[in-house]
């Protein structure tokens, strides 16, 4: 049973609204509103343990329920990134390699199973679970990637944007004019998408002497929500409307 999206451009432009999102959300939450990234990171990892359970349990595709998850998985590995980093103190570059190293090994763990890595085949309940924890431990570890460049690396949150949008360009042009895997072009999309997410998210909401454009985590957040919420409806209606075209004639009469 498919119950993940096909991927479209319209795919990647939500998946980038949704990290966005998660990047100022859980700035939000931790930041702003003080809550602190612990308790933070407790707080978004059981609203991913919620709707990932109901993605699970659903018997078909749902926009909204599976954009949902993507949010989740975004705004909880904002924060675990950002505890490990600096609430544990292992620093960017430790954090990053903890994060490689169990992603890794989810991809071995998958390999094994003999499920497949094409996202647009999975039908088992196994291959989708593989799936989200490959997404989870993705966007945390680009929370950890994004902050790096934004913060240490020297490129500012405008430059960190944009050498990412240059790799992205890259795997665009790798799909359509090289033989390597698409599949592994995937991955390497949706594990960039998140610093990208995560530069571009603080580019929005930091203040200016700091190279953001200050409009805070509030207005960031309630843009990209509202972006995030058209698109889902649209792609609602395109869904229902390749549903009611695939359905055959005598049962539409």
């Amino acid at each position: 049973m498919k119950k993940l999206p096909q991927v479209t451009a319209v795919f990647w432009i939500m998946k980038v609204a949704a990290t966005t999102l998660g990047e100022t959300g859980g700035d939000l939450l931790a930041q702003t509103l003080n809550v602190g990234y612990a308790v933070s990171s407790v707080l978004f990892i059981a609203l991913f343990f919620v709707s990932l359970i109901t993605q699970m349990k659903a018997k078909k595709f749902h926009p909204a329920l599976y954009w949902t998850v993507i949010v989740s998985t975004s705004t909880a590995g904002t924060t675990m990134s950002d505890f490990l980093n600096r609430s544990a103190g292992l620093g960017y570059a430790k954090g990053a390699l903890l994060l490689i190293t169990c992603l890794a090994c989810v991809f071995v763990i998958w390999s094994r199973c003999g499920e497949t890595f094409d996202v647009e085949q999975i039908t088992t309940f196994r291959g989708e679970l593989l799936y989200w924890i490959a997404i989870l431990f993705s966007n945390t570890l680009g929370t950890s990637l994004g902050d790096f460049l934004a913060d240490s690396s020297g490129l500012g949150f405008a430059g960190g944007a944009a050498l990412i949008g240059v790799l992205m360009a890259l795997i665009l042009v790798a799909h359509y004019f090289t033989r390597i895997s698409g599949t592994v072009l995937f991955w390497a999309a949706f594990v960039l998408t998140r610093p990208l997410g995560a530069t571009v998210g603080d580019l929005f909401s930091k203040p200016h002497d700091k190279g953001g454009l200050e409009l805070g985590t509030v207005g960031s957040s309630a843009v990209l929500a509202a972006i995030l919420l058209a698109l889902i409806v649209y792609t609602h209606l395109r869904h229902q409307q390749t549903a009611a075209e695939r359905e055959p004639v005598h049962q539409r009469s």
